[in-house]
C-alpha cells in the first residue's frame, strides 16, 4: 500500500457573492488516503471439474484467511450474461482480494503461475493447475467510489471524483433486500441487455456471493467518459438508479472505479483488450 491525500476545498457563504465580495472564507480539508492494490482473478472450470469448483469456494477460504499479505477477500460465483443475472455460471468463478503490499507487475515472468502464487499462495496456485482451470487476474487501483461492503470501506478511503479519464474498470454491488428481490429482477434485465452494446464497452462480469441477493456487476470501458455517457446517458438505466433510491431496494451498496494497472490470461480462450496482457 502507498499513502496519499487529496484536498477539498468548500467555499462558504451565499453562492451570489464568490466573484463580488472581496472577502471569500475558504475552507480546506486534507483527507487522507491510502492507494491500494486490489485483484480479481475470473476463474474457469472444465465441465467435469464443476463439483471441485464448489468446493473450491469452501476450501479457499482457509488459505485466503492465512494469507499475511490480504486484508480482505471474497469468493463469488458468477451469472451467464456478464452482468446481474439469475441463471448461474456453474465453469465460471472468481476471487476478489485487498492486498497489503504492491505487486511489481515488471519481475513477473510469462507463467500465470508466478502471479498466482504471489497474490493467492501456493495452494491455490496448484489447484488451478490441477484442474486445469483457465484464468484472467486484474490487477486495479481504486481511485473513485462510496459505499461499503459488509459494512466496511474495503477499499479505503476513496475521493468521489478525481481527473483520471482513461481506461477504466467499474465495481457495482449490492445486497438486495430480500422484499426488492421481484422488483430488481424485473428492473435490471433490459439495462444489462443494453450494455454490451453501449460505446466504449470491453467486457463485464457478473459476480455475486450469494445468488439472487448479494450481486454485483465488475466492468470495462475505453474511458470514464464511455462508462458515463452509458450510466447516466442511458434512460433506462437512470430510471433503475431512481428507483433504487425511491424505493431502497439495497440494505447496502458499493460503487467504486478503479485504474487497471495490470492483466493477464484469458477468459473463454479470448485475451481481453487490455495494456499489458501477455501472459
Amino acid at each position: 500500500m502507498q499513502n496519499g491525500f487529496f484536498l477539498l476545498i468548500n467555499f462558504s457563504g451565499p453562492p451570489s457573492c464568490l466573484t463580488c465580495s472581496p472577502i471569500i472564507r475558504i475552507k480546506l480539508s486534507i483527507l487522507h488516503f491510502t492507494i491500494m492494490q486490489v485483484s480479481l482473478t475470473i476463474i474457469r472450470y472444465p465441465k467435469i471439474f464443476i463439483p471441485f469448483a464448489f468446493l473450491a469456494m469452501a476450501i479457499y477460504r482457509l488459505p485466503l484467511w492465512l494469507n499475511k499479505n490480504i486484508s480482505f477477500y471474497k469468493l463469488m460465483g458468477s451469472g451467464k450474461n456478464g452482468s446481474f443475472d439469475k441463471t448461474p455460471d456453474l465453469q465460471q468463478w472468481a476471487i476478489l482480494t485487498v492486498q497489503r503490499s504492491m505487486l511489481n507487475v515488471e519481475s513477473l515472468d510469462t507463467d500465470n503461475s508466478t502471479l498466482h502464487k504471489n497474490l493467492y499462495g501456493t495452494f491455490i496456485t496448484k489447484w488451478f493447475s490441477f484442474f486445469g482451470c483457465q484464468t484472467l487476474t486484474l490487477l486495479l487501483q481504486p481511485i473513485e467510489g462510496h459505499g461499503t461492503w459488509d459494512g466496511k470501506k474495503v477499499f479505503g478511503e476513496l475521493p468521489p471524483k478525481t481527473d483520471y479519464e482513461g481506461q477504466i474498470a467499474v465495481l457495482t454491488r449490492a445486497t438486495i433486500r430480500i422484499n426488492k428481490l421481484k422488483y430488481f429482477w424485473q428492473n435490471v434485465a433490459a439495462v444489462a441487455n443494453r450494455m454490451a452494446g453501449a460505446k466504449g464497452f470491453i467486457t463485464s462480469f457478473g459476480i455475486g456471493e450469494i445468488p439472487w441477493v448479494k450481486q454485483a456487476t465488475f466492468s470495462i470501458w475505453q474511458s470514464k467518459e464511455d462508462m458515463k455517457a452509458f450510466a447516466y446517458g442511458m434512460k433506462e438505466h437512470t430510471q433503475v438508479i431512481q428507483k433504487t433510491r425511491q424505493q431502497q431496494w439495497y440494505s447496502e451498496d458499493m460503487f467504486t472505479r478503479f485504474k487497471i494497472t495490470g492483466s493477464f490470461g484469458t477468459n473463454k480462450g479470448q485475451k481481453i483488450n487490455l495494456p499489458g496482457n501477455n501472459i
